[in-house]
C-alpha cells in the first residue's frame, strides 16, 4: 500500500537533463575563438613571460570548449539526432581531437580547424531544434 501511496501518479520524459535552452554551441565556439586570438597573439609577441601567460590561458580555453563539445554530446544529442546525422559521433570526435591539437599547438591554423568543426556542429544542433 505504501508503495501505490508514494508512486508517481504522471509519467514524464525530457528530451536532456533540463530545459533544453542550457545547451548553444556558442559556448564552445566563443572558447575556440579566444584559443585562436591567443594563438595569434603569441605569433606577435616574442616576451617569454607573455608567451608563457597566453600558453596557459589558451590551454584552459581550449579544454573548456572540449568541455562544452563533449557536454552537447552527451547531454544534448539523442540517438534521433544520431539517426538523423549519422557522421555526428566521427564529427563530434574529430572536434575533439582538434581542440586537442590547438591546445597543445601556436599555431592559429590549429584554432580555426577547431572553429570549423564547431561550425558544422552548431549547423546541426540549430537543425534539431527546428523539429
Amino acid at each position: 500500500m505504501l508503495s501505490r501511496l508514494f508512486a508517481p501518479t504522471v509519467k514524464v520524459s525530457a528530451h536532456c537533463d533540463l530545459p533544453c535552452g542550457v545547451y548553444d554551441p556558442a559556448q564552445a565556439r566563443i572558447e575556440a575563438e579566444s584559443v585562436k586570438a591567443i594563438q595569434e597573439k603569441y605569433q606577435a609577441n616574442d616576451d617569454p613571460h607573455y608567451r608563457a601567460r597566453a600558453t596557459t590561458i589558451k590551454e584552459e580555453r581550449a579544454e573548456l570548449a572540449k568541455h562544452h563539445v563533449s557536454v552537447l554530446w552527451s547531454d544534448y544529442f539523442k540517438p534521433p539526432h544520431f539517426e538523423k546525422y549519422p557522421d555526428l559521433h566521427q564529427l563530434v570526435n574529430e572536434t575533439l581531437k582538434a581542440l586537442s591539437a590547438a591546445k597543445g599547438s601556436t599555431d592559429p591554423a590549429t584554432g580555426q580547424k577547431a572553429l570549423d568543426y564547431i561550425a558544422q556542429i552548431d549547423k546541426i544542433f540549430w537543425e534539431t531544434k527546428k523539429g
